[in-house]
Order: structure tokens, then sequence, then C-alpha cells
């Protein structure tokens, strides 16, 4: 076996196409956009390697046969905590081509001053490709890895720990809800200083700087692994998502005019991708809006965030919000939701997503692995 670095087009293609190998008949396996996959390794795509960052990619060949891919990437903040990230990792099912590729994105962050490694990882925001699929091996939601069953025992085998898990919930949209809980939202919405409404797209600027002021006041404070954004952050969220929003997904709670809550959910639009096979050329875009705008091909729906602001969490605002957007949607063609990304470091937000008797129908697994083998593992901290 030898192990070659990602540093030319044609190795940058093998790159992309030896997922398309491994997953071969699978399926459940959806092909990501190429460019989901490659825009974390250019500067002009990522913010962190313009900053500072550096991320490395390597392929594994065996006569002359590639059989698995890494990526190992430092955060210009890693200094602080001396942990960098692996991830985009591929293999086949041989314990020793994993080491292989695990010892290699090691030794180099080991040289570039890192102490452990977490992953599989993003070498960006948590929203994408986070975690090792574990359980639940169904079509993913956009954005979320999907992992060949044997990856677990690869990860493990060499000594990975346990750091937090993810779950993704599962709603149906016209599943009852509780009556206690009905009853509770119910009051909350018979309360005239309190209303929730769903985004509204000529107000569209309003609604970003709602969104920064509570993300910054229920997450990006006091929260590892959050920090807060700017205007300028929302703006450029908001601007990514315009395309494929629908403003029935997207809701906001607000008591005496002042927004103190949202709740965002998006179409899942991997059941379009699916039939693109990774591209996304003009033709391709074409075909995307066409299925998006003027079909009904889209029956599912993911919840990417919920935040509520400090002085109104645990009062009901949770259960008013879910309830008022419930009731929309269950108007529209949408028949399922899938809450994405609910750490095992949040029993609030489980609570929340328990309390509407929603069941985990994936779990994912993020792995930390000290290089001193000596140094006591430690899970997340609950937050």
């Amino acid at each position: 076996m030898r192990i070659v670095p990602v540093d030319t087009p044609q190795l940058e293609q093998e790159f992309l196409l030896l997922a398309t190998r491994l997953y071969k008949g699978d399926p459940f396996w959806i092909r990501p956009w190429d460019h989901d996959i490659l825009d974390p390794f250019h500067p002009q795509k990522n913010k962190l390697l313009r900053r500072g960052g550096k991320a490395q990619r390597w392929l594994l060949y065996k006569d002359e046969q590639c059989i698995g891919r890494i990526a190992a990437f430092i955060k210009p903040d890693s200094e602080k905590d001396k942990v960098g990230g692996i991830g985009f990792f591929e293999c086949i099912n041989n314990q020793d081509a994993a080491n292989t590729l695990f010892d290699t994105a090691k030794n180099w962050l080991a040289e570039n001053g890192m102490q452990s490694m977490d992953g599989p990882i993003n070498f960006g925001d948590r929203d994408k490709w986070w975690g090792l699929l574990v359980d639940g091996f169904e079509a993913p939601t956009y954005g979320m890895n999907y992992h060949l069953p044997y990856y677990q025992a690869l990860f493990e085998n060499y000594g990975f720990g346990n750091y937090f898990e993810q779950y993704v919930y599962r709603y149906y949209i016209d599943q009852e809800l509780p009556q206690k809980f009905i009853d509770k939202a119910n009051r909350l919405l018979e309360n005239p200083a309190i209303q929730f409404k769903h985004l509204e797209r000529n107000r569209i600027d309003d609604y970003t700087r709602y969104f920064m002021e509570i993300y910054n006041a229920a997450w990006g404070k006091n929260h590892i692994g959050f920090k807060l954004i700017t205007l300028e952050q929302a703006k450029t969220m908001m601007k990514t998502l315009k395309p494929i929003m629908d403003e029935r997904l997207m809701w906001f709670g607000f008591y005496q005019n002042k927004a103190i809550s949202f709740f965002i959910s998006l179409p899942e639009i991997n059941q379009i991708i699916k039939s693109l096979n990774g591209k996304f050329g003009w033709w391709q875009k074409i075909q995307f809006l066409f299925l998006l705008k003027f079909t009904k091909r889209i029956h599912k729906i993911y919840g990417i965030i919920f935040g509520v602001i400090p002085e109104f969490q645990g009062k009901g605002i949770e259960g008013g919000m879910i309830r008022a957007a419930e009731l929309a949607i269950r108007e529209t063609q949408y028949t399922e939701l899938q809450m994405n990304w609910i750490g095992s470091f949040n029993p609030k937000m489980m609570a929340i997503a328990e309390a509407l008797q929603t069941k985990i129908c994936k779990t994912l697994i993020t792995y930390r692995y000290h290089f001193d083998r000596s140094k006591p593992f430690e899970k997340h901290p609950i937050i």
C-alpha cells in the first residue's frame, strides 16, 4: 500500500470517484454534489484557509487501485486546544488500510502541533459532513454523512473514543401530538402578547436580523463549539438558503413584537440531488430548480436549527412555535420532518424532541483520539 497526497486535478477526481465505487449498488447512498466535497479544500471557497487554517488530503493505493481516502485539517484557532480534525474518510473493509490512513493524518497533525484529532468532521461548520453514521442506514438528508456499516469497527479498532453522539429525530406531520402538549401550546397561542409567524420573503432583511439576535442570545454565548455571528454572516447564510427555502418552514416567535425564538427547516433537497449524479452545471441547475419549484417530489423536510432566547426558555415557547408550525405545514405536501443534529451533550433539546413523541431514526458518532495514549479520555461536556 502507498499513500499519495492529493495535489493534482486528476487525483482530486479520484478523491471523488472512490466513493462511487465503494457505494455502488447501495440503495440508500446519495452521491453529494461534487462541489460540496471539493469546496472545503479551496481557499476561494473556504474562509478558514484564508485565515490561516491548513488542510491536506491523501489517497491510499494498493496494486495501482485506489482503496481509501482521508483528509486532515487544522482550524485557525486550533492552537488553543491542540485538536485537529479528520474527515471525508472512505475505505475498503480492511483494518490495515484504515490504520494507514489514520496514521498518515495523525502524523501530519502532530507535525503541525496538534495533540488530538476529532473525526469524521468537516473542515468548516457543523451543519455538514459531521459524524460517523452507526445506526439508521437509510437515505441521508442534505449534507449528512452516510457510511458503510463496517466503518465503526475501523474507527474503534484503531482506538478512537466516542466523544459525543448526534441524533436525528423523525416526526410524521400527520401524527398526533400528546394532548398535554397540545393543551399547553394552545394556551400559549391564545396569549395576545405572543405571536408565531413564518418568514416573509418581502421582509427577509428583518428576519435575518431576528435570526442573528436570537442565535447570539440562545447559542452564541457560553456554548462550546458555537460563536457569535455578525449581521453580514447571517445575511450570507440567508442568501445561501434563499434559492431552496420555503418560507412556510421557517418560523419565528415574538413577545410584544420582540423576536424571541426561531425554528428553521428546509425542503430535503437530497430527494432531488440523487438524480443529478454529483453534477451542478447549467443543465443540472435547470433540472434542480424545475424539480424544486414545479413538482412535489420533495415530501421530507429537515430542521437545521432551533433557538429560544434564555429569558424565555422553559416557558412553553418551544411548544407553541412547534404547534403553530405543525398546523401550517399540514396544509402543504410535506409529510415527514427530520430534526437534525441534536447532540448527546444537549439534554434540553433531546427532551424537546422526545416531548413530541419523535423517534431517533439515525445516530452518528463524533470520535476523538489522543496522540498520547496515556491521556485520560473525557466525553464532550453537557451544556
